[in-house]
């Protein structure tokens, strides 16, 4: 049996379309659907809202972080 190796890039293009939430190294969270993303890391979500210490704060239809912000990206099951 072979196993595939899979760059975080690729799983990330896999799950566009799904909730996930983005946490910048700031702590500030952003929920939303992925919409899209680049070779930078840059991603695209829509129907984000943010998150501060747990609370909402905001809410925006759209939203681009960019990937220079060292996040970590979770999925929601």
């Amino acid at each position: 049996m072979s196993l595939r190796k899979q760059t975080p890039s690729d799983f990330l293009k896999q799950i566009i379309g799904r909730p996930v939430v983005v946490k910048l190294n700031s702590g500030v969270d952003y929920r939303g659907v992925l919409a899209c993303l680049d070779g930078y890391m840059n991603i695209a979500i829509e129907q984000t809202e943010e998150y501060v210490n747990g609370q909402l704060k905001n809410k925006y239809g759209d939203a681009f972080l960019r990937g220079n912000n060292g996040k970590d990206v979770y999925i929601f099951y």
